[in-house]
């Protein structure tokens, strides 16, 4: 580890804002180095490497509180309970996918109404919101 980056450059080296760093560190995903004798800290390219595993997590959709559970998980030899968590997070973002289906399906149907109304009555869509469910 080598202790060579400042907070600014560290940030930039993981294309991230310095406020993203000081976030992810008061949450604890990342280290927070001592200051060094003229009162820098400095971060090692594993710290980039970290905050890179970590934004690239959230790009998956990972909570942070997910992200944490996932580097405690990081050495390897659990992958069993990251594959479990991995399956988890699927299994949520199928059943959104349906969700969305379903939307999408019920609004190409009010869509299709409003053709075929004419202008004889009022507008489908908005009667069908107004509708008690």
């Amino acid at each position: 580890m080598n202790g060579n980056l400042t907070i600014g450059r560290l940030a930039a080296s993981a294309q991230v804002g310095v406020e993203t760093v000081r976030y992810y560190q008061r949450r604890g995903l990342l280290r927070e180095p001592s200051r060094s004798p003229g009162s820098v800290r400095r971060y090692s390219d594993d710290d980039a490497r970290r905050i890179r595993f970590i934004r690239r997590a959230q790009q998956l959709d990972f909570t942070l509180d997910e992200v944490a559970h996932l580097l405690a998980l990081e050495d390897g030899r659990s992958c069993r309970e990251t594959e479990r968590l991995a399956q988890e997070k699927l299994d949520r973002v199928e059943a959104r996918i349906a969700d969305l289906e379903r939307l999408r399906k019920t609004l190409r149907e009010l869509i299709g109404r409003c053709d075929s109304g004419g202008g004889r009555i009022s507008c489908p869509i908005i009667a069908s919101l107004a509708a008690e469910a």
